[in-house]
C-alpha cells in the first residue's frame, strides 16, 4: 500500500505490528537515510542493533544468492524481540527476489526494510510494494519538514520549543539540508544540557549555522543605521579580508531588496517578512523589521536605484577605482539612513 505524507509520518514514528515490509525511495539519499534510521529504530528499538536484531544485507548479495533475503528474514535471533532485515540501494533488478521474500513472509519473520533511489510509478519494485495488501511504500521527497516532524525531532533530542522559537526552527528547516538541521538540533541539545527551560530565539541564534559573512552583515547594519563615520574603517577591514567591490554591491542590493519586500507588503509594516525566501530568523528578523520600518518604501527604492547604477558602473569598462566608487555609494546610503 502507498501512504500519504501525513500517514507516512505516523507510520515512521510508530509502525504497526504485522507488517511484512517497508520500501523507502527517493532521489535525495540523505533524506532517505534519515527516514530509514528513524524507522529501523522504531522497528527494533534503540538496542536492536547492539542485540543483533537488525541484519544488514547488501542488495548485490541477491545476485549471488536469491534465497539469502528470505533466509535472513526467517532466521531466529539470539536475543528476544522484534527483528528487521535492512536491504539498502535496491533497484528494479532486485524486485523478483524482494517480492518473492515478501510473498514468503509469515508471522514471526523479520520485517523487511528496503531503501532505493528515485523509482518511477511503473517500477516493478515500487508497484510490488504499493499493490501489496500489508507491505508499505513511502516516497521521500525534497519537501522541508513540517511542524509535526520538527516537534518529533525535538522530542527525540529531549527539547521543547514554542512561539517565536518554533517559528525560527521552521525557518531553519526551510533552508537547511535534513542532515544539517538534525545536527543543529543536536547542537541545541548540548547547548541546553543543563537548562530545562524551553528553547528561545537566542538559543537558536547561538547554535544556527553561519551561512553569511559576518563582516558584510556588520557593514549592512552600519549603512542601514546611518552610522556614516564607521563606513570607512569597516570597508578597509573588509578589503583586507579579500571582499571585492562587486560582491559588496551584490550583498547590499540583496539586503535592500529584502527590506523593500518587507516594507511594501499590503498587510501592513512588517507583515511581509513571513514571505521572504530564504526566511530570516532570530535577532536578524528583528533587525530587518526595524530597518524596513525606519527606511520606508520610497527611500528603499532610491537606495536600490543607486545600487543598480553602481553595479552597472562596476561591471563596465570604466577605469574608475572600484573600491573608491563603492565607498562613495556606501557613504551616500548611510547618509540616507540618517534622515
Amino acid at each position: 500500500m502507498k501512504l500519504s505524507a501525513r500517514d507516512a509520518a505516523a507510520y515512521l514514528a510508530k509502525p504497526p505490528p504485522g507488517r511484512p515490509g517497508t520500501l523507502l525511495y527517493g532521489s535525495d539519499a540523505m533524506r532517505v537515510s534519515l527516514k530509514r534510521q528513524s524507522l529501523a529504530k522504531a522497528l527494533v528499538g534503540p538496542q536492536g542493533d547492539e542485540e543483533m536484531r537488525l541484519t544488514r544485507l547488501p542488495a548485490g548479495e541477491l545476485r549471488r544468492d536469491k534465497a539469502a533475503l528470505s533466509d535472513e528474514m526467517k532466521a531466529s535471533g539470539f536475543f528476544p524481540g522484534p527483528r528487521a532485515v535492512l536491504l539498502e540501494d535496491a533497484g528494479n533488478q532486485h524486485a523478483p527476489a524482494i517480492l518473492g521474500a515478501l510473498a514468503d513472509w509469515s508471522e514471526g519473520d523479520a520485517h523487511l526494510l528496503v531503501t532505493a533511489g528515485a523509482l518511477k510509478a511503473a517500477s516493478a519494485l515500487r508497484k510490488g510494494f504499493e499493490q501489496h495488501r500489508t507491505a508499505v511504500a513511502i516516497g521521500i521527497y525534497d519537501d522541508p519538514p513540517g511542524r509535526a516532524e520538527i516537534e518529533a525531532i525535538l522530542k527525540e533530542a529531549g527539547l521543547a520549543a514554542e512561539g517565536a522559537a518554533m517559528g525560527d526552527l521552521n525557518a531553519l528547516a526551510q533552508v537547511l539540508d535534513p542532515g544539517d538541521f538534525r545536527q543543529t538540533v543536536e547542537k541545541l541539545a548540548l547547548y541546553k544540557l543543563n537548562d530545562s527551560a524551553p528553547l528561545g530565539p537566542d538559543d537558536i541564534a547561538a547554535c544556527a549555522p553561519v551561512s553569511h559573512d559576518a563582516g558584510l552583515d556588520d557593514m549592512l547594519a552600519v549603512i542601514a543605521g546611518g552610522r556614516t563615520a564607521e563606513v570607512g574603517p569597516l570597508l578597509r577591514r573588509l578589503q583586507a579580508q579579500g571582499v571585492q567591490p562587486v560582491g559588496l554591491c551584490i550583498g547590499a542590493m540583496r539586503h535592500f531588496r529584502t527590506l523593500h519586500v518587507v516594507a511594501s507588503d499590503s498587510g501592513g509594516p512588517g507583515s511581509g517578512i513571513g514571505k521572504l525566501r530564504p526566511p530570516v530568523y532570530g535577532p536578524r528578523r528583528d533587525a530587518v523589521l526595524r530597518q524596513a520600518q525606519d527606511w520606508g518604501r520610497p527611500r528603499l527604492e532610491q537606495a536600490l536605484r543607486l545600487l543598480t547604477e553602481t553595479d552597472l558602473a562596476l561591471r563596465s569598462s570604466a577605469r574608475a577605482p572600484q573600491m573608491a566608487l563603492m565607498e562613495r555609494v556606501l557613504i551616500r546610503l548611510s547618509m540616507m539612513g540618517r534622515r
